[in-house]
């Protein structure tokens, strides 16, 4: 089975002024387009694999019998492809608000407010490319980390629940250096959350 790029839920320019129409169609069209073609192409020396669902395979990459290069290829790709394929879900041009996850949320952090000032923190503070990451843990209690690069939380069997992509081709067209700035206007992209 081929991986295939899903369709972004909504126009590119839908979350503007919040992220720009290009940064959106660059990211979306060439940044998971590459990840979705390198993962195929590792699995394609690896055809007992093609049929596995992909958050499997990342749950179990280590158990594989593959050569270290491939893995490192799923591991980086298919990580690409996982966090993406979450990420467009996640934002919208409409808020379209989880009340349970609202509720849960309060419940683990004090309230939404608190809840953003750590993830923020979390995002701004994350030294070079990856992401920060809402995730549910082995027994279904929130974490809240980052990660490098494209690595999933799959990784460590967590459920990520919110993912931001702190990579520059996230932002660096319309707001170049400033991640801060990035991440507060993100905000009002996630439909999730009030």
């Amino acid at each position: 089975m081929k991986h295939t790029l899903p369709p972004l839920p909504y126009a590119y320019n839908a979350l503007e002024p919040h992220i720009d129409s290009r940064t959106m169609e660059i990211h979306h069209t060439k940044h998971h387009q590459t990840y979705v073609d390198k993962l195929n192409a590792a699995l394609d020396r690896h055809p007992e694999l093609a049929e596995r669902p992909l958050d499997d395979l990342m749950k179990n990459l280590a158990t594989l019998s593959i050569p270290a290069a491939d893995k490192k290829a799923i591991r980086n790709h298919g990580g690409g492809h996982l966090n993406h394929s979450l990420f467009w879900t996640i934002m919208g041009p409409r808020k379209e608000i989880d009340q349970a996850l609202v509720t849960d949320i309060e419940k683990s952090f004090g309230s939404i407010s608190e809840f953003k000032r750590q993830f923020t923190d979390k995002a701004a503070a994350h030294f070079g490319s990856g992401w920060a990451w809402l995730v549910r843990d082995e027994k279904g209690k929130f974490k809240l980390y980052s990660l490098p690069n494209q690595d999933s939380p799959v990784l460590k069997s967590h459920a990520p629940v919110i993912g931001l992509d702190v990579w520059e081709h996230a932002y660096y067209l319309k707001y170049q250096n400033r991640r801060p700035e990035y991440i507060e206007a993100w905000w009002h992209a996630l439909k999730l959350l009030p």
